[in-house]
């Protein structure tokens, strides 16, 4: 019993001194260095002095200002963004691929020097009054907001859509061009076209 009892009693002493230590741990490391850091920061502060007749600089922006798509192709008045305004009607990105496909497409259904002609430049009967693409329309902004719907509107078209709206390669485009409905003589399969760069030519006045 006396064994018993002895070892008892050494084991409450060790429990109690373990719980002093655990009771009150050393300061951390992380308290010695950051008084160490605000130490550093006092010693070595940095003042800056300016004098009192500094002169003072303006700083003058440039002003800007956004134009809507129609407004900046409308001013441009051009072939090219013409093809760049159908584009963007249509949802397509306005990338170098897209545009040389559509002006060499404009290229052949009206020509380059009047490509305006009836304010049609597709030649497209879609809400211009003449199924066989004779019509017109009022306006080239609104010949190009029926271009657009013309191209998303027929099943015929969607190999077209599909090339644009990837900004395929032109070869890829032209070939979905020539196997749709949009010309009777399909380009004779791509020998009535032409690949070389269309010129850059201004409509008339007005025709916006």
């Amino acid at each position: 019993m006396r064994t018993l009892t002895s070892v008892a009693a050494s084991l409450v002493v060790l429990a109690t001194c373990a719980a002093a230590v655990l009771a009150y741990p050393p300061a951390s490391r992380a308290d010695d260095v950051k008084e160490k850091f605000d130490a550093y920061v006092v010693e070595n502060a940095q003042t800056l002095t300016v004098p009192a007749d500094a002169a003072s600089t303006q700083v003058t922006r440039d002003a800007f200002t956004t134009q809507t798509g129609f407004e900046v192709y409308a001013a441009g008045g051009t072939n090219h963004d013409w093809a760049k305004l159908v584009l963007l009607y249509a949802g397509f990105p306005v990338t170098d691929t897209n545009v040389a496909v559509f002006t060499r497409w404009m290229r052949q259904e009206n020509g380059t020097d009047d490509w305006w002609n009836r304010n049609n430049p597709l030649n497209n009967g879609w809400g211009s009054g003449g199924g066989s693409g004779l019509g017109s329309y009022p306006s080239l902004d609104v010949a190009a907001q029926n271009a657009a719907k013309a191209l998303h509107g027929n099943s015929g078209y969607a190999a077209i859509v599909a090339g644009f709206a990837a900004s395929a390669p032109t070869a890829q485009i032209e070939q979905a061009i020539w196997a749709s409905p949009w010309a009777t003589s399909h380009y004779a399969n791509g020998a009535h076209w032409s690949q070389a760069p269309v010129d850059v030519v201004k409509s008339p006045a007005g025709t916006w």
